[in-house]
């Protein structure tokens, strides 16, 4: 059962890649996927001899032993487990768009655009690769992608052009993840487990992870896709006195849900909630004070008389949201009868021990590598998952950086290696092959160059 499962899983993969060679939208796949998944497990579960219990990061003992009823209870809570933390992100999610929809709806975004007066490219690639890297640790990877691309969009009109910096956008947002505990969802496990602490975690990985990203944008700035200067296009879009206003109060929200989180210890999307009922409050006091508009339209009027949050609501990327939900619903099937976690395992028996003398433990350097590539695979959550449960190193152990850094920055080599890959793909409908055959293999070298920084830095101190 657990080989047609793997079966399925990876024909279910290949679909998502293949969207545009199949003409299929690729929450089709993933949403059969996950439905197809789970539907077996149902009917095979008295065939399974190992689960893995996501709460605590373990194999359960005995499962073989237990009867069919208390297997289907197991089954079912885990389901509702991972449906609940699948829903936290997408909640999360949704939030983030929603207020980046309602500083559009002001047209806010015009007053950053209006801050960058360089047209060249080159600068613009820097700028934003910048940007993405500092903001990600402070907002979080998975929104810093939403709002630069976002950005991104009103500063260059050609989609050919744009979807080149979404590809270096990525790179830069899941390198400036890693470094911090709040940055991606991974680190979040880990300083949540008490594996890291803050500073500690900013001191092993902050220059590993700026070479991570400064050296693919490097690499980038001679392509032939950033020569040259950006197309100056007459700015014709309707503005808000607003625009100012709701730009700085919605980045300002976005910015408070780590605070939010870090004072009441509640999950990322509670807090979100909160800064999107603030957010919406005053774009609805804006909207009732009659929006300045420099240029009358014929949607003008109508635009006036709408509730701006529920203009934004009917904006936001709903397939993108669905997809999320499949793939990683699909990804924690497989979590769940323990193959990440006997995979992870399989590799730590199965590879040879290098760098002992420096980590001082018996986890190889090229295991937690493999784990990195392994990411940009399968979900770096469930393998993160499976090291917590491997592995009992102390806090601040250097395994655990190397593991923050290898998940957090490995799953730039794929698309739908990370979350911020995953809404920038839906953002911009940026093709798999694309994505490969461009962005991935400087994600990969600068993947390699953070990882020997970070082994040099361990050598040396």
């Amino acid at each position: 059962m657990e080989t047609l499962l793997i079966i399925i899983f990876v024909v279910g993969y290949l679909a998502i890649t293949l969207e545009h060679n199949l003409k299929i939208d690729k929450l089709i796949p993933a949403l059969a996927m996950m439905a197809v998944l789970w539907a077996l497990m149902a009917f095979g579960i008295d065939g399974f001899n190992t689960w893995f219990d996501s709460g605590k990061h373990a194999l359960l003992e005995n499962f073989s032993s237990f009867g069919h009823e208390e297997k289907m209870h197991i089954l079912e809570e885990t389901l509702l487990h991972h449906l609940g933390k699948t829903s936290e992100i997408l909640v999360f999610l949704l939030g983030a768009m929603t207020i980046v929809e309602i500083i559009d709806y002001f047209n806010g975004f015009a007053t950053i655009k209006s801050f960058i007066k360089t047209r060249s490219k080159k600068r613009i690639l820097w700028i934003f690769a910048f940007l993405a890297f500092v903001l990600s640790a402070i907002i979080d990877n998975l929104t810093a992608t939403i709002v630069l691309i976002s950005i991104l969009q009103k500063i260059i009109a050609d989609r050919d052009v744009r979807i080149w910096y979404a590809g270096l956008i990525i790179i830069a947002a899941n390198a400036g993840g890693a470094w911090s505990p709040i940055g991606d969802v991974t680190t979040t496990m880990l300083w949540i487990g008490n594996k890291v602490t803050t500073a500690m975690l900013i001191e092993h990985l902050l220059l590993p992870s700026l070479i991570c990203m400064v050296i693919p944008t490097f690499i980038a700035s001679f392509l032939p896709a950033f020569k040259g200067e950006i197309d100056v296009e007459e700015d014709t879009e309707r503005k808000s006195k607003f625009g100012a206003n709701m730009l700085y109060l919605g980045l300002s929200a976005i910015v408070f849900v780590p605070i939010f989180k870090t004072v009441t210890h509640l999950p990322p999307y509670v807090g979100m909630m909160l800064s999107l009922a603030i957010v919406a409050t005053f774009a609805e006091i804006y909207s009732s004070s009659k929006i300045a508009i420099s240029s009358v339209d014929i949607e003008s009027d109508a635009e006036a008389h709408h509730s701006p949050v529920h203009s934004a609501l009917t904006k936001i990327e709903l397939p993108s949201i669905l997809f999320f939900l499949g793939i990683l619903m699909a990804v924690a099937a497989l979590e769940s009868l323990g193959l990440l976690f006997n995979f992870a395992e399989a590799l730590k028996q199965g590879m040879p021990l290098l760098g002992t003398e420096m980590v001082g433990t018996e986890i190889s350097d090229l295991v937690v590598l493999l784990l990195g590539v392994g990411s940009a695979v399968i979900d770096n959550v469930p393998l993160v998952a499976a090291s917590l449960g491997m592995f009992s190193e102390p806090i601040d152990n250097q395994l655990w950086h190397f593991i923050a850094y290898s998940a957090g920055t490995g799953g730039s080599m794929l698309i739908i290696g990370s979350a911020a890959g995953v809404v920038a793909m839906g953002m911009e409908k940026i093709d798999f092959f694309w994505y490969l055959r461009k962005i991935g293999w400087l994600a990969f070298i600068g993947f390699l160059a953070g990882a020997i920084c970070f082994m040099m830095i361990r050598y040396l101190f």
